[in-house]
């Protein structure tokens, strides 16, 4: 019986982590200055001058040190941060603090924050307004970009969003309590920083990019499966989705970002594009700013769906031997 209340209360310490999480999630993003992502980018920043400087090591094996330094420094520096914490300030303490870092690993009400203003730009007709609105969100030059593309560029953001913003650092945060979440993070920051198919990064982000990948690979795929099953709860054409799912998935250059792409464009009946480099979904030319509103609706049910479906059954197993401090 005591090994049962322990792992049910170990259990209910990381659900309380997460809704509290997801409860500050409602209120917003903490200031930038403030925010782990724009320390590590400092860190990351800061590391790639000092190992260019050390002498005898090829570029890759910089790219392996920086890579491994941001992942375990940062999920160690969590853990232990949280452990004292917990010693020294009690069970609640720990609870509050470990949902605020938890919090800053993922963004399910930024897709919305970020996707909606593209949407009302075009629903008042303001072309170049969506487009500054998209700039902000993806990394291609949007100037030029006609209304389609625009809707396109949006609801791609919103799909891979779902992905990086939401199942992959929740899903480490089951795996590996908040440290993995931390850990996620700090791997996605170095895949946006130095993972670029550059001179100046190809070798050295090389490290990064491969983690990125795999950190990816299962919540890319899950997220997919849930796109097409929200698609069915919300009247929108889950055939369609899981059809051009099958089909277009390997069409991406990222072996990850194809699968909730894809997934998406079947579900709306649209086709999603990025001028020169891919080409998903059916050729209708229909795109229009509900689009955008649609793809957030779905992103939502999607990401609900894998936190009760996959995040909570997963929390309850791993709760059984592992600490979410």
């Amino acid at each position: 019986m005591s090994v049962v209340f322990s792992l049910s209360f170990e259990f209910h310490v990381g659900l309380a982590i997460l809704l509290l999480a997801l409860g500050l999630d409602l209120v917003g993003e903490p200031p930038e200055k403030l925010h782990p992502t724009v320390w590590m980018g400092a860190v990351i920043a800061e590391l790639v001058k000092v190992l260019r400087r050390v002498p005898f090591l090829s570029e890759k094996a910089r790219g392996v040190i920086l890579a491994l330094v941001l992942l375990f420094g940062f999920s160690l520096i969590t853990y232990f941060v949280l452990d004292v914490i917990r010693i020294s300030l009690g069970l609640i303490a720990l609870v509050v603090a470990s949902a605020i870092l938890l919090k800053t690993t993922f963004a399910l009400q930024t897709l919305k924050r970020f996707a909606e203003p593209i949407a009302q730009s075009l629903e008042n007709q303001d072309l170049e307004s969506a487009r500054k609105n998209l700039q902000k969100i993806v990394g291609r030059r949007t100037q030029g970009l006609d209304e389609a593309h625009v809707v396109s560029g949006a609801v791609e953001s919103v799909a891979e969003g779902i992905v990086d913003g939401i199942t992959s650092p929740l899903f480490y945060y089951a795996l590996l309590g908040v440290p993995g979440s931390v850990g996620f993070r700090a791997v996605n920051t170095l895949d946006s920083m130095v993972a670029y198919r550059t001179e100046e990064f190809l070798d050295l982000g090389w490290m990064s990019a491969k983690l990125d990948t795999l950190a990816n690979y299962i919540p890319a795929r899950l997220s997919a499966l849930f796109i097409v099953v929200s698609s069915f709860l919300l009247g929108e054409d889950w055939k369609g989705s899981l059809r051009i799912l099958r089909r277009d998935h390997r069409r991406t250059a990222s072996v990850n970002a194809g699968w909730p792409m894809s997934a998406m464009a079947g579900a709306l009946n649209i086709q999603l594009e990025k001028i020169d480099y891919y080409t998903l979904g059916d050729n209708i030319d229909n795109r229009s700013f509900d689009h955008i509103r649609r793809s957030i609706r779905i992103a939502k049910v999607s990401s609900y769906f894998f936190i009760a479906a996959i995040l909570l059954p997963l929390l309850a197993v791993t709760s059984s031997f592992l600490r979410f401090w």
